[in-house]
């Protein structure tokens, strides 16, 4: 059993930059242990391709460490309500949200519409009939209904 590495008191951003950092170097031995069972050609694209990653992650790391914390601290929610033009950005965002509710409202509306008209159409149609309503309440009429036709 190993033993896992001690690290010292040190923030979790850091730690976490450490640990990458070492994850970055024992990958870095493992790819240049291997590289030498590869065609020269390839070598060298590899080569040129790690060269290109390692810059293009010391640009973004050296940008990151240029913009002050106080600034990304702005980025948050409290910039909907308080940046320029965050009062028009919120409400264009909770338009979707605001049609989607309108529409489901819309739906609703329009079903229950329908379903007092289906039977508003069954009450005529039982007060227009030749029988009268008592006839529907008498339990023998049900079930002379219900009875097949000769």
């Amino acid at each position: 059993m190993t033993a896992r590495p001690t690290f010292p008191a040190m923030d979790p951003a850091t730690r976490l930059e450490h640990l990458e950092a070492r994850l970055a170097a024992r990958m870095a031995a493992g790819l240049s242990e291997r590289a030498a069972a590869v065609p020269h050609d390839v070598g060298e694209r590899l080569r040129i391709g790690r060269e290109r990653a390692l810059n293009a992650a010391r640009q973004r790391r050296q940008a990151r460490e240029r913009v002050p914390a106080a600034a990304l601290a702005g980025r948050g929610a409290g910039a909907l309500a308080f940046g320029p033009g965050g009062l028009w950005r919120g409400l264009v965002a909770a338009l979707p949200l605001l049609v989607l509710v309108l529409g489901l409202a819309l739906i609703q509306h329009w079903i229950s519409r329908e379903r007092v008209l289906a039977a508003a159409e069954i009450d005529a149609s039982l007060l227009s009939d030749d029988l009268p309503p008592a006839a529907w309440a008498d339990p023998g009429f049900r079930e002379f209904l219900r009875a097949p036709k000769p």
